[in-house]
């Protein structure tokens, strides 16, 4: 059995391909919801507005490119699978 190996700088992006899939594959079997993902871009924009008050501290630039990131991700999934929004 091959060991998986992660070479220097490139494990967050090996974890961010991965999750990315998780995401869309989830909601392509829908095991989650565009309002779960709605909920979830919300919660991740939060921890990077309010890092003062997150419980779980993480990099302000990472919290920012996370948010950012799940936006983007949000919209194809919005695209991609459709699904109702989340109710405010």
């Amino acid at each position: 059995m091959n060991r998986i190996e992660l070479g220097v700088g490139d494990s967050g992006d090996k974890s961010l391909v991965i999750l990315q899939s998780l995401l869309c594959l989830l909601r392509e079997k829908n095991l989650l919801t565009r309002a779960d993902i709605e909920e979830l871009r919300e919660k991740v924009e939060a921890r990077a507005s309010d890092h003062a008050g997150d419980p779980l501290p993480c990099c302000i630039e990472g919290a920012a490119a996370a948010a950012s990131e799940m936006n983007r991700l949000g919209e194809y999934i919005g695209r991609r699978y459709g699904g109702k929004h989340r109710r405010i």
